[in-house]
């Protein structure tokens, strides 16, 4: 039983990087950009709820009171991932002519989704707590990063590096 929950949470693993593999081509087709975006994301989010069922392997009541609560969290999530998306796409555009004000912007931008992130996941591990095992709470949690750390290396590794570029200045 244990190793059938490992196969499936693998298995779900390599069709998620599949999936966010096709965000890297999505960049040299501008125009389906953006649809590209939301494909992935309801990819990832179908794949992200796969893994954390099999992972976890919820009793029937930790499972009645931990997927309302999740479904919370991550439609408060959703929105807060909408903007980092804004970002990666404003990158994406401006990257050939991106100017050191233009850079400064988003890191800040990114600095506050990151903060935003990890303010939403603390008020949403006590809430979890609340209602479940320290230890369930625990468990998802460090499940939800290591899916994070997953999807942000596939995400990042499909954009150019800022080690590629020169800054352009705005001309006066």
């Amino acid at each position: 039983m244990r190793s059938s929950n490992r196969t499936v949470l693998l298995l779900t693993i390599a069709f998620a990087i599949v999936a966010l593999s096709s965000l890297c081509h999505a960049q040299s087709l501008p125009a389906s950009f953006n649809s590209s975006i939301e494909m992935v994301r309801a990819g990832a989010q179908a794949d992200r709820v796969t893994i954390i069922t099999a992972a976890m392997n919820f009793s029937d009541k930790e499972g009645t009171t931990f997927w309302p609560l999740y479904r919370k969290y991550e439609y408060e999530r959703s929105t807060l991932d909408d903007r980092r998306v804004g970002v990666i796409k404003e990158y994406a555009a401006k990257y050939p002519s991106l100017t050191d004000a233009d850079a400064k912007e988003m890191a800040e931008k990114m600095f506050d989704c990151d903060a935003s992130l990890t303010a939403l996941k603390k008020r949403y591990y006590k809430k979890f707590n609340a209602v479940l095992p320290a230890f369930t709470v625990t468990k998802f949690f460090q499940l939800e990063h290591r899916i994070d750390l997953m999807m942000d290396t596939r995400v990042e590794a499909s954009l150019p590096p800022l080690t590629d570029l020169q800054p352009n200045e705005p001309e006066k």
